[in-house]
């Protein structure tokens, strides 16, 4: 019932429009949106930068915080394991402008990337305006901001772990390796399940450090940056073409609810 607005994904929408009404103001236009957008000629890179940005993050952004919050966790002195915790989940209340801000200021000709190659003798370059480096370059960033925040959920984990499973199985001969593997990874799997629930959906809502990054390249970095958000946002808000909008945003939505519900099937099948 929340979702009513996407009624005008079958229609020919302007602002102040009814959704639905009964004196023919309504325009309906059936599939027509959902048509146009398959058969655009950018559909395909759209659905692929989508993927390949979600999964580049997915795929390393789930074992960060668990290696981190690992280490982090072995950790005897207090002050230094504070300390550590603190700059790790800082960024995450950064804005995603100062963010992006301060990677354009990293990558810039003059920035202390190039500076550092240079030192090294090599030839300074835009980083960010190059295609192919642009996912690594998206995903990193991407890391570097909400890994310690992740992070924390791990470790409130492990702190509710018995101690004295470990103990015994210290008496019993096991290395780090076998703790972490029959204690550690069982205890953890249902704070994973959740935080690759969350993670899953936030990789596909990728647009606002995107944005920044490919909003001034002046499509040099459309092959590789141009995704379903930013498309939804240009055809909404810079083309006003709501009901077309609202009809590729349908579309992300079911591509969300696919890989969310492939995820459960999986869990399920790994608890049995």
């Amino acid at each position: 019932v929340p979702m009513y607005g996407l009624l005008i994904s079958f229609q020919d929408w302007t602002p102040g429009m009814p959704f639905m009404d009964f004196t023919g103001q309504t325009k309906w236009v059936g599939l027509k949106h959902f048509s146009t957008f398959v058969h655009d000629p950018y559909f395909w890179r759209l659905i692929k930068n989508t993927l390949v940005l979600s999964a580049m993050n997915l795929g390393i952004a789930f074992w960060i915080p668990i290696i981190f919050s690992l280490l982090i966790n072995e950790v005897r002195l207090v002050k230094f394991k504070k300390f550590a915790q603190t700059a790790s989940y800082m960024p995450y209340f950064i804005s995603s402008v100062v963010v992006a801000g301060m990677a354009l200021s990293f990558l810039s000709s003059d920035g202390i990337i190039n500076k550092f190659i240079m030192m090294m003798g090599g030839e300074p370059f835009l980083l960010n305006m190059k295609p192919q480096y642009f996912p690594i370059v998206y995903t990193v960033i991407n890391i570097w901001r909400n890994f310690g925040w992740g992070s924390i959920l791990y470790l409130s984990s492990m702190a509710s772990i018995d101690p004295t499973l470990y103990e015994a199985a210290s008496l019993d001969g096991a290395n780090t390796w076998q703790r972490f593997r029959y204690i550690t990874w069982p205890q953890l799997r249902p704070t994973t399940f959740f935080v690759t629930i969350i993670l899953t959906i936030n990789c596909f809502k990728v647009y606002d450090i995107v944005y920044m990054l490919a909003g001034g390249s002046n499509g040099i970095l459309n092959k590789s940056a141009i995704v379903l958000v930013y498309h939804i946002y240009e055809e909404a808000f810079r083309n006003w073409d709501l009901g077309y909008a609202s009809a590729v945003a349908m579309v992300l939505f079911l591509l969300v609810l696919a890989v969310t519900l492939i995820q459960f099937r999986g869990e399920k099948k790994y608890a049995n």
